[in-house]
This record gives structure tokens, sequence and C-alpha cells, in this order.
């Protein structure tokens, strides 16, 4: 039987190596998660109009302070990256990858981007430091034990996003904090404007994102997965998150009658091949509706597991509603 690792193993999993925690993929306050992530009947595509300032409380309640606007900003993970770029902005360093994208700088214009060592789990605060940052950006609960070492040197922000809205919170902040407020209302608007209309014709056919290396996978939620709580607004997407003691199997999967399958590889270390070709070995995998039919679509998983951002869900949206039609 395949099980599904928990969220904090998919942010494991992202960037570092496949852990052997296999527990289910969820939210750490599953109820108030269930309640962000239940779609409304319309999505609004009118933008309040954002006003630039240094001191805020931002989308999650993280109080944020600082001198003045920032000019040096270093990424600790790949939302930040997905804003600065929604914003013109090039951010000083990064361990992200994801803005060698085509949609983002490119493959060139990336080089020019210095990378943070340490990878995803332990970026060198030393490394952080050199670059003179004004803000760094990480993920909370990854890269929340760094603030004590950058403390006095600069400014950390941790950020926690885990639904489109959360996103869009996160570059209104970043907006205001960088007085990029027109750059940010383009941005939030463009992509309320694509979700708006997916979700006018939404399909009826069953979908599922999975993540993972190996057997070992996970099922996206959209409780506590940016990407996938864009899902329930523009296809039938039955799978919610079962706490940290949860977990789906293959045998459930294939009960639900998946008609298109996302999969997102998780590439790291020595690991090799495509996360769809590693599971074909079970005999269930090929009983899948989706499978069977040649509907199972891998991802650019530094856009759909990794980006969180409004450029990389508008990316999500063209290549789910391609896919679902």
């Amino acid at each position: 039987m395949l099980r599904s690792p928990s969220r904090f193993v998919r942010n494991w999993l992202t960037a570092a190596a496949v852990g052997s925690l296999l527990v289910g993929c969820g939210s750490s306050s599953e109820e108030s998660a269930n309640d962000k992530a239940r779609p409304a009947a319309k999505t609004e595509v009118t933008v309040e109009p954002i006003k630039a300032s240094t001191e805020l409380t931002d989308t999650n309640g993280v109080k944020v302070s600082l001198e003045k606007k920032p000019e040096r900003i270093v990424c600790l993970f790949a939302l930040c990256d997905d804003i600065l770029t929604e914003l013109g902005i090039v951010p000083t360093a990064t361990n992200s990858a994801v803005l060698a994208h085509p949609d983002f700088l490119g493959e060139e214009k990336a080089k020019e981007v210095d990378i943070i060592p340490g990878g995803f789990i332990a970026p060198e605060a030393e490394a952080i430091l050199s670059h003179k940052p004004d803000l760094v950006i990480g993920l909370g609960d990854t890269h929340g034990k760094l603030a004590p070492a950058l403390k006095g040197a600069t400014t950390f922000w941790a950020m926690q996003p885990e639904t489109w809205q959360d996103s869009v919170g996160y570059l209104r902040d970043t907006a205001a904090l960088t007085g990029r407020t027109a750059q940010g209302e383009k941005a939030e608007r463009a992509f309320r404007v694509k979700l708006a209309e997916a979700e006018k014709t939404p399909s009826d056919r069953t979908a599922l994102i999975i993540y993972g290396s190996d057997e070992n996978f996970g099922v996206a939620t959209p409780e506590g997965d940016v990407a996938a709580s864009l899902f329930p607004k523009i296809a039938d997407y039955p799978w919610k998150s079962r706490g940290v003691e949860g977990s789906y199997s293959l045998e459930e999967i294939l009960a639900k009658d998946v008609d298109v399958l996302f999969v997102e590889t998780l590439s790291f270390g020595d690991a090799e091949g495509k996360l769809s070709e590693k599971l074909a070995a079970n005999p269930l995998w090929s009983k899948i509706p989706a499978v069977k039919n040649g509907d199972v679509h891998e991802v650019n998983s530094e856009v759909w597991a990794k980006g969180r951002g409004t450029r990389s869900l508008g990316i999500v949206l063209d290549e789910a509603t391609a896919a679902l039609r």
C-alpha cells in the first residue's frame, strides 16, 4: 500500500531529500484551513488599492517593520522569487530554480542571480548576510530557525502560504513594503481575472495532483497546498486533508476514478526518472482511468510545487484547464 507524506515532508521533499515519514498531507490547523480553502461561488476581480508602507501586519498576522524601502532582497523559497518577478524586482540572491523558467527570468538571466549555498533546508546564514540584504524572505516552518542568526543584521520575514488567497495577500504586502503598488495591483488583477474566467466553465472530470520522487508519493490537498487550492474551482477535486496522521493509498485513489492526473516529480541528489514511471511498477497504477486513457501530465515542479505565487498559479491554471477540457 502506497502512502503519502505530510505537508512538512512536502517542504522537505521539495528541495532536499525524500524522508521516510509516510503520513498524510495536511495543515496544522485543519479546521481553519478548511474554511479558507472552501471555494467561493465566484472569484472577485476587483482589486483594492495597495498603500505603500514600511510597516505592516502581513496576511497571516506577522508584523514586519523596515527602516526604509528594501532594495536588496534575498529569497529562501520560490514564492519570494515569484512575487518579486511580478513586481519587476530581481532578487539579490536566491536558492530557488524557478527564475530559470521562461515565464520568469529565463535561463540566461537567472544565471546572473547568486545562489545561496546550503540548499532549501539549511541555507547558510553567513552567505545570506554576505549580500548585505535589507530583507530576507523565507518559509516559516523551514527557515524560522534562521531568525536568531540574522537578527540585528537584517530583517527576516517568515511567510507561510497555504492557499492562493495567502499568496495574493503576500503579493500585496510585498508590493506595499517595496513601494511597487501599481505593479502589485496589476499582478493581482491579472490573476483574479484568469481564475474567474476558468471557474466560469469548470470541468466535471475528476482531477488529482500527486508529488514525490518514488513510491512514497504525496497527495496535494486544497487545505495546505497552494496549487491544489485552485482545483475545487475548476474541476471535481475530492481530496481533503486528513491531518498529520492521515494518508491516501493507491487503492483509494483507484476507487475515485481519477480522469486527469498531474504529477510533480521532485528530483534531488542522485534521484532520476519521472514519478509516474516509477509508480508504473505497481499493478494498481495502470488501472487508474487517467493512466489507461493517457491523461497523466508530468508538470514542472518548480512552478506547480514550489512557486506558489500569482505568476506560478497563472501557469498552473493555463496548463490545468487545457488538460481538463
